[in-house]
């Protein structure tokens, strides 16, 4: 395959209102900053992407399940090796878990090397009667609540680039050097289990994956074949102008990519079908996802599916339910059964963060670990009464020992919160608690009823 070439293709989202952009006061300075970009290597290539691709029409046709994880928002000054080992590390733990107990392949995504921008519920933050714009990610401008940091300086921009870049890079030399060897992300998982405070909870779960892997030997299977790790990235698709910069027409085929991520998605702030968000991921090939909230119907799913998949092409659209542990049993139920009767093979994830945030009464943002993992397990139920297959997770995680949700088998208790609340923006789970979804996540598929149909095994 030719390499990719520059982007020459439609600029048509700019005639569309473009939510949650920041305002630039600098316009020479963004126009240099873009014509860097556009002339810049891809961070990823469209064989990657239309790989995964593939890979996500197994989930939608019920073969495969989806992980997707990483932090909330990703910092400059915390792209570094001992970071990226902590996150790949987790999804691995939690994908193998999530493998033995499905049966199932488990398609991995990081939330990772790109999710430096976030979309705001305001332009503006108020501090003792002060007001700044709004922090909108490292991408954009500083989290310190000055003048100077939260202008925004498209310099950042090319940071995020840069950053993406270097992160790609160590992912890639772990998951093909030996950091996923099957019996090594066991042994963590070992480790995990004896020094969980519910760790006898996963015991059994844990001896059988050992059971397993013992009998692959005593056959004489060679685990370090299994060594390595198909590992993909994505974030949201926020800022535009950088997308568009990075889109790249694949020489062999004609298509469009964009090419900072594989897969990219479009936010519950951004899904609006007549906003230049819809309109720029409409026109280019790469798997593409849409966060679904409490506010979202029938008809705006099967506007999204119509503008987004009208191939109904399997493994092109995935839909992320963010709807709160106390909606999604009423929510999610009509529009499966909406996209079930268009006959369309989409991919349903849980995200349960986004729907169970709360503040604490220490100020802090946080999440409670038991609504989690009750929208996580609503999430699975409906699909289980539907009998179509609960696609996977899309959790905000960091590999450290944060203490920024509340609950999970090591309990943080409100009053830890401060110890060691690291996030940018909104509270992750840590390594421990990421564990725990993972293994009562795999309880929860092995749960399944009997003859309750779908083609999930």
């Amino acid at each position: 395959m030719e390499p990719e070439t520059k982007n020459h293709g439609s600029e048509s989202w700019r005639r569309f209102p473009a939510a949650q952009q920041p305002e630039w006061p600098d316009e020479a300075a963004l126009r240099a900053v873009l014509k860097q970009l556009t002339l810049a290597p891809p961070l990823v290539f469209a064989a990657e992407c239309d790989l995964l691709r593939r890979r996500l029409g197994a989930v939608a046709r019920g073969e495969a399940v989806l992980l997707q994880g990483g932090d909330c928002a990703e910092t400059f000054g915390r792209t570094t090796s001992e970071a990226i080992h902590g996150k790949l590390r987790t999804l691995l733990q939690m994908a193998v878990v999530l493998t033995h107990a499905t049966a199932l392949p488990v398609v991995k995504i990081g939330r990772m090397a790109g999710q430096y921008a976030k979309p705001r519920s305001s332009a503006t933050e108020c501090r003792d009667g002060v007001e700044l714009p709004s922090y909108r990610g490292d991408a954009v401008n500083g989290l310190e609540f000055t003048a100077e940091a939260r202008r925004p300086d498209p310099a950042r921009l090319r940071m995020m680039y840069e950053s993406s870049a270097t992160t790609l890079n160590l992912v890639r030399a772990l998951t093909t050097g030996g950091f996923a060897d099957l019996r090594q992300v066991h042994a963590w998982n070992q480790g995990f289990v004896a020094t969980s405070q519910v760790g006898e909870r996963y015991e059994r779960l844990a001896d059988e994956i050992d059971r397993t892997l013992a009998f692959m030997h005593a056959c004489g299977v060679d685990t370090r074949e299994l060594g390595t790790a198909e590992f993909f990235v994505g974030h949201e698709g926020l800022l535009l102008d950088y997308e568009s910069a990075l889109t790249r027409v694949d020489a062999a085929t004609g298509r469009s990519y964009a090419t900072s991520g594989h897969l990219l998605w479009i936010g519950e702030r951004t899904r609006d079908l007549n906003g230049a968000h819809v309109e720029y991921f409409s026109r280019v090939a790469n798997p593409i996802a849409v966060k679904l909230g409490p506010t979202a119907d029938a008809d705006a799913v099967m506007g999204l599916l119509d503008r987004l998949d009208p191939d109904r092409e399997p493994g092109r659209l995935t839909f992320v339910v963010r709807a709160g542990a106390e909606r999604v049993r009423d929510l999610l139920p009509t529009l499966v059964e909406k996209v079930k009767a268009e006959g369309a093979q989409v991919c349903w994830i849980s995200d349960p963060m986004h729907g169970n945030t709360i503040t604490a009464a220490s100020g802090h943002k946080t999440r409670r670990f038991d609504a989690i993992v009750d929208e996580v397990r609503g999430f699975v139920e409906v699909h289980h009464a539907l009998g179509t297959h609960p696609g996977g997770i899309h959790v905000e995680l960091t590999g450290d020992d944060v203490t920024e949700c509340v609950g999970g088998g090591n309990a943080i208790l409100p009053e830890h919160l401060h110890h060691r609340y690291e996030t940018a923006c909104d509270p992750r789970l840590n390594h421990t608690q990421s564990l725990d979804l993972a293994f009562l996540l795999s309880e929860m598929y092995r749960e399944r009823p009997a003859g309750s149909g779908g083609t999930a095994r």
